[in-house]
């Protein structure tokens, strides 16, 4: 497989100085009829004036002469090459893409929303025109692709795999590298140089969001009241405990009994307790 190979073009200044002492010279020292000197230096000047180039920084010039690849002029000036060379620039800035949402499925195969942001730029001049057809459309079908492989790699939460160690929503650095490396392999062949690739949406898709919202609450909410639970149990071990040491009261296990339900029920409750005066004894 060829790769791209610089020339160095001729100094274009240079040339025109030439062009226009050698013009001076003939005028001035070739003793012939205007019409003839002109039709000597019309032509020559058309080939000078074809010939000279213009590229800008971060550009570069592909030379092509009748189907031959001649190489590529990466600096930046006023040079002068070939005039029957064929000429195609190709920009070196960093560029951006941003692909649409599109729906696929992850791991566990829920449809979700994904789009990724890539920024690129062409390292191989040869490769970017002559491997691929169109390496701007190349790169549009390409990271589709890579997306989709990317979402049916990994989970969308630990919610649908516990086992999982990497999920697409929380581990963006580690989903975010795997993106770019899987990127970067398909754009080898087109010349480009992957510089950064991360995911700029995730969702999932509508049919499935509020399902998987209110799984997502009650699983917060089955949380959070085991940690309630705990924290309660923690608080009556230690008011029972703090009961016996001072020798406030002698609990019998009936009242030990009464005392923890009433506890349990005060502190794991979710709304405000109502205050209960027992004007008997504890067995009324």
């Amino acid at each position: 497989m060829k790769t791209e190979k610089s020339v160095s073009a001729m100094n274009g200044y240079l040339v025109a100085v030439l062009f226009l002492v050698v013009s001076a010279v003939v005028c001035i020292f070739v003793d012939v009829r205007p019409e003839i000197l002109v039709s000597i230096l019309a032509p020559l000047l058309v080939l000078v004036a074809r010939g000279l180039l213009i590229v800008s920084p971060n550009t570069a010039a592909v030379l092509l002469l009748f189907g031959d690849y001649r190489g590529t002029v990466n600096r930046n000036g006023l040079f002068w090459a070939n005039p029957f060379c064929r000429r195609t620039f190709i920009s070196l800035r960093a560029r951006n893409f941003e692909s649409e949402k599109i729906k696929v499925n992850d791991k566990m195969g829920n449809p979700i929303l994904i789009s990724v942001i890539l920024v690129w730029k062409v390292k191989d001049t040869f490769k970017s025109s002559f491997e691929v057809d169109n390496y701007e459309n190349f790169i549009r079908v390409q990271t589709d692709s890579a997306v989709r492989k990317l979402a049916g790699s990994f989970p969308y939460d630990h919610f649908e795999d516990e086992r999982a160690t990497i999920t697409l929503s929380t581990n963006f650095d580690d989903v975010n590298k795997a993106l770019e490396s899987e990127i970067a392999e398909r754009m080898e062949i087109a010349g480009i140089e992957v510089i950064e690739a991360r995911i700029a949406y995730l969702a999932y898709a509508p049919e499935i969001a509020h399902s998987m919202l209110r799984r997502q609450q009650a699983s917060a909410i089955v949380a959070a009241r085991h940690k309630i639970v705990e924290g309660a149990v923690g608080m009556v071990d230690s008011a029972l405990t703090l009961l016996s040491e001072k020798q406030i009261i002698e609990l019998d296990e009936e009242k030990k009994a009464a005392m923890v339900s009433n506890l349990m029920v005060v502190l794991c409750g979710d709304r405000e307790t109502q205050p209960v005066v027992n004007t008997g004894t504890l067995h009324q």
